[in-house]
């Protein structure tokens, strides 16, 4: 199970979209120096993520296990609240005017809320890739994230699959 790597690298990458709305912000302002720093590392940030996904399908993969579903739904649909996260920068015209003992801890609590609940599976720019998120059934009555390349419509059936965490599902198909 790579629970640590894997969750860090997928909470890194959904707290990512606030680093490019700064980035925008810094843009306006004409403060080209932190543009491009703030681009640079969330771009980073997510390259390594897609990274870590690929390693972990790959065929130096941990051995996959069968999964049986029962109901699937898509995991993104329920995180208005990230999303205004992700636009807050938006709303001070003036980088200057960014109140950074606000922002850093507000960032900061975001990023261990998503990393201790499991919210990291709203992730947007993963989405640009390819990759789906989904809330899956199983038997047990155990609701699991399945983290996926392939688009998955119907439940009552069966995946194979990499555990990234307690309730995290690698689909290695």
């Amino acid at each position: 199970m790579l629970s640590g790597l894997a969750r860090i690298s997928l909470t890194a990458t959904a707290i990512a979209p606030v680093g490019f709305t700064y980035a925008a912000v810094a843009a306006l302002n004409d403060r080209y120096d932190i543009m491009f720093f703030l681009l640079a590392g969330s771009l980073l940030l997510v390259r390594v993520c897609v990274w870590v996904l690929n390693a972990t399908k790959g065929k130096s993969a941990p051995a996959s296990e069968r999964h049986k579903i029962t109901t699937v739904e898509p995991a993104d649909r329920e995180n208005t609240a990230i999303i205004l996260l992700y636009l807050m920068p938006l709303f001070t015209a003036d980088f200057d005017d960014l109140n950074w003992m606000i922002w850093i801890p507000t960032l900061l609590i975001f990023a261990v809320i998503a990393f201790t609940s499991h919210s990291y599976f709203f992730n947007p720019l993963l989405g640009l890739f390819g990759w789906h998120f989904y809330k899956v059934g199983t038997p047990e009555a155990v609701t699991r994230v399945l983290i996926s390349k392939r688009t998955i419509r119907k439940g009552n059936c069966e995946i194979t699959g990499i555990d990234l965490g307690d309730y995290v599902i690698l689909d290695t198909e």
